[in-house]
């Protein structure tokens, strides 16, 4: 009996570990909200941790090490009954190859976020069907982070992921809430997702691959060549602008570098920034001050 329980040890053990996909932080801030009792908050933002980043999310084996870096800041501004209103930001970033560096690959901010929550009801999510906004909204953002990591290491490797981010939208089309149909406007889930998928916004995620994997990652070996490849990354985008010069994903993509872009091409060695700044400038006047900071 003991020899028995010692082989199952020794087989656990020798087993490889394999974590859940998303090392993800998610803080609710309800400091806009009237009144002392704040635990319903601290609740939901315990719950939805643990729905985070204990949820298997995919099929495939990511090591602890591999686990996606996140944030979810949830700002309450409106609470009534069990309703509530406010917007919501997320944050992704991996680490580039041969160093300690992360780097930011999405930063957005959702405003059409609204969701009802009794404290202490399960949050569980189901691919079939709607349960709530909540659990679509945080299932949506977290496909699509898995998204964006997988096209910056394989030309278009997310596909699948921004796939399983489309389904959710569809199955919340009929619940009422804004954001996951067409006629929401400009800067919602509906654009993102149906930007993303669509061909003629190859460009974004050809951009992401060459811009990371291309470059980013090969900033030990070859600096220059490095941010060559960066910079034709950023020029491959004017692909779109020539077409859709106020493209939402444009300003996704800036949003999320344009602090890393300044301090890439400001440090050394020494590269020739004409091309790049005029892309830049074309791509988004309005960052105009701190292109103008890359010498």
């Amino acid at each position: 009996m003991h020899k028995i329980l010692l082989i199952l040890v020794l087989f656990i053990l020798a087993m490889p570990l394999y974590a859940q996909e998303i090392n993800g932080s998610v803080t609710v801030n309800a400091d806009k909200i009237p009144g002392s009792n704040k635990q319903v908050f601290k609740t939901l933002e315990n719950s939805l941790n643990e729905f985070v980043n204990q949820k298997r999310w995919t099929s495939s084996n990511f090591k602890p090490q591999e686990r996606i870096k996140c944030n979810f800041t949830l700002t309450i501004i409106d609470y009534s009954g069990d309703e509530m209103r406010g917007h919501i930001q997320i944050q992704s970033s991996r680490p580039v190859y041969n160093s300690t560096y992360l780097t930011p690959v999405f930063n957005f901010k959702d405003d059409n976020f609204s969701f009802r929550y009794v404290e202490f009801e399960p949050i569980q999510f189901n691919e079939n069907s709607f349960e709530s906004n909540l659990v679509s909204i945080i299932s949506f953002y977290v496909y699509s982070i898995l998204g964006m990591d997988g096209d910056t290491f394989t030309l278009n490797g997310g596909t699948n992921y921004y796939a399983k981010a489309q389904s959710i939208l569809v199955l919340a089309q009929q619940s009422g809430y804004t954001g996951w149909n067409q006629n929401d406007g400009n800067g919602t889930r509906f654009t993102l997702i149906d930007n993303i998928l669509s061909p003629a916004y190859d460009a974004y995620r050809s951009s992401l691959y060459k811009y990371h994997l291309k470059g980013l990652d090969s900033m030990n070996l070859d600096k220059k060549g490095a941010k060559n490849m960066i910079a034709d990354a950023i020029s491959d985008l004017k692909i779109i602008y020539n077409t859709r010069p106020n493209a939402f994903l444009l300003r996704v993509f800036i949003d999320s570098k344009a602090d890393e872009i300044v301090k890439i091409f400001s440090d050394g060695p020494r590269y020739d920034t004409f091309s790049l700044k005029e892309d830049l400038l074309k791509i988004s006047p309005i960052n105009a001050a701190k292109w103008n900071e890359i010498k």
